[in-house]
């Protein structure tokens, strides 16, 4: 067509684009797993869930594990409570956490397989 520039590296018709566009998630749940990528992003939260892969932890212990003070251990422990990975239970005044859900458990086995190829 006159004065229309095509774009000569697209090579997706007009129905690709509509499907494609129709099957991409909606912005709010795209910014929400970019948020929960963010929370892998910090390897003491990465090393805190890999201890609770094997035990379920109190502050204290954990951070004794992990060499961290107990004030650091509960500020990463609040960050991956937040976004819905570990989970806590009361005993007492003793607070024990562990991961959520088997979610959390493959996501750290999925990206593990990744790194190690």
């Amino acid at each position: 067509m006159a004065g229309e520039k095509k774009n000569e590296y697209l090579f997706l018709n007009d129905e690709d684009i509509t499907r494609l566009t129709n099957e991409m998630p909606p912005d709010e749940q795209l910014y929400d797993l970019a948020e929960l990528f963010k929370v892998f992003g910090d390897t003491t939260r990465i090393r805190i869930l890999y201890a609770l892969l094997e035990a379920e932890l109190c502050v204290g212990d954990m951070a004794s594990l992990l060499g961290l003070t107990p004030t650091a251990c509960s500020h990463q422990l609040r960050v991956l409570k937040n976004n819905k990975l570990v989970r806590f239970r009361r005993d007492g005044k003793t607070v024990f956490y562990s991961l959520a859900d088997d979610h959390v458990r493959s996501i750290l086995g999925m990206g593990m397989e990744h790194v190690e190829e």
